[in-house]
């Protein structure tokens, strides 16, 4: 449309027509123009989700005009021009690449620079990256942050991926700026301090599970202690002792023991040190002590544990449920039919092994049930839409429940067969009898811990009472005086 048909049309609006918005807000402001340097897979994601946010983007590259496909709006140049038209700067190359942002300096002096490098390993520099480029340049403002996101995780956005961006830097105005960015990306902001801190958050990325190492350490461990003892009692033994080969049984027979014997000793180590820690308040008759390391690092790690007895349970489920199509289990019941037909003999119904085995997969089943339940409220998306108590109840209420019903379970199986001398071969027990006695134990101290006079004692003293000194002797102890109320 032409200038003249537009004048025209303006002067035909009548003077009783009505502007739907003030005359100010006619125009939109300006958006915010960024610097991005590097053009990789990293500064490309960056640079489109900072496009789909609203801000003008600017690439600053070696080779303008032949730096592949670049998001959509996004303009590109080389690093001199790039720097000088935005006031915050991301730098997304490596930093054995830092050298040239020296010659920058002048048009570098009081910009924000956003350092996003990692290294492919620690302790490779003796310095952090952000503090070698707040070196080289010291006349701008170095923030070390968006390290700990990946490519995929900026361009899928916060829904998709980790909502947390860490950053720390020397400059409070630096870091705001940084701050406001990203949470108009849709992330959450922690400060982590100064820059000295750079180095720890350029470590983050470098940690292969930390939270998982000691339940995984401890899940193998159990799974080759369990897999060991077994296969001697019931593979070498049977093959010392009856002459017979049944190795055929290792892959599932011997692994639907291992499993569910792992999946219950970890349950039940979920709920272990929580029992401790009570018991250690009660001794010390305060909370405001710290505990030791080692249980102090066994309860933050519960979570992994018991997500990891949730997995052993599954792969229990599964095996179990293949049992019927083995071709051991169909050969050892037609030959069983055929031997009682030549016979001409049956099996009179027995009661009481109808009732102990209905009894034994239904408590199974309500175990298991209740076990998807703990780790279904375990994930983040569950337990963020729960109060405190709700999820208190599920993970602390239900989790004792599903403790008691899983080691019921393992006591039907067993059943009478710890009366019989037949199944302890060469002198050593079952295995389902070595698995109980972990929750066994954690079981009957909960039981000791919920009695009136002791549970009155912790609600106290988690409320904040402490006992009084022992050389105090107008005041008892308290678990003296609420076992006499």
């Amino acid at each position: 449309m032409s200038t003249d048909r537009l004048n025209s049309l303006s002067k035909e609006v009548k003077p009783e027509s009505v502007m739907l918005c003030p005359l100010g807000m006619a125009v939109a402001p300006e958006q915010k123009l960024l610097c991005i340097f590097g053009t990789g897979d990293l500064g490309r994601s960056l640079g489109q989700r900072l496009l789909q946010s609203g801000y003008r983007v600017v690439y600053g590259s070696r080779r303008p005009h032949s730096c592949g496909p670049l998001p959509q709006g996004a303009q590109v140049m080389n690093h001199a021009a790039a720097a000088q038209l935005a006031s915050l700067v991301f730098i997304c190359i490596h930093r054995e690449h830092y050298n040239f942002l020296e010659t920058l300096a002048p048009e570098l002096r009081g910009k924000v620079l956003v350092d996003v490098s990692n290294n492919p390993k620690k302790n490779l520099y003796p310095e952090a990256n952000a503090e070698y480029l707040q070196r080289l340049i010291p006349e701008s403002n170095v923030v070390k942050a968006f390290n700990t996101m990946s490519a995929w995780a900026l361009q899928n956005g916060p829904s998709d991926a980790n909502r947390q961006v860490y950053l720390c830097g020397n400059s409070a105005e630096a870091k705001q700026a940084v701050a406001e960015t990203a949470t108009k990306l849709g992330f959450a902001v922690l400060d982590r301090g100064s820059l000295s801190a750079a180095r720890e958050l350029e470590d983050f990325p470098l940690q292969l599970f930390p939270e998982w190492r000691l339940p995984l350490r401890i899940a193998f461990g159990l799974t080759a202690f369990f897999f060991i003892y077994l296969l001697i009692r019931d593979v070498i033994y049977t093959y010392v002792n009856e002459k017979k080969d049944i190795s055929f049984r290792i892959m599932v027979s011997l692994a639907n023991k291992v499993f569910p014997i792992v999946s219950l000793i970890m349950l039940s180590l979920c709920y272990l040190p929580g029992v401790i820690a009570a018991v250690v308040q009660l001794y010390r008759g305060t909370k405001y002590k710290r505990f030791p390391d080692w249980l102090d690092h066994w309860m933050l790690c519960r979570k992994q544990l018991g997500l990891l007895a949730l997995g052993f349970a599954f792969l229990h489920v599964l095996y179990t449920l293949i049992i019927p199509i083995r071709y051991y289990v169909r050969f050892k019941i037609s030959a069983s039919t055929i031997s009682k037909i030549k016979e001409n003999r049956t099996t009179e119904f027995d009661n009481t092994a109808a009732w102990r085995t209905d009894s034994y997969y239904a408590v199974g089943i309500l175990g298991f049930g209740l076990y998807v339940l703990l780790g279904i409220s375990s994930l983040p998306s569950v337990s963020n839409a729960l109060s405190w108590r709700e999820f208190n109840f599920i993970q602390s209420k239900l989790g004792y429940l599903t403790l008691f019903f899983c080691t019921f379970h393992t006591y039907l199986y067993g059943w009478s067969k710890f009366l019989h001398p037949s199944y302890y071969k060469w002198y050593t027990p079952p295995g389902y009898m070595l698995c109980l006695v972990v929750p066994s134990v954690v079981l009957v101290l909960k039981l000791l811990l919920l009695l009136p006079c002791v549970d009155r004692s912790i609600t106290r003293i988690r409320k904040g009472w402490e006992r009084s000194e022992p050389d105090d002797d107008s005041k008892k102890t308290l678990l003296t005086q609420d076992c006499h109320i």
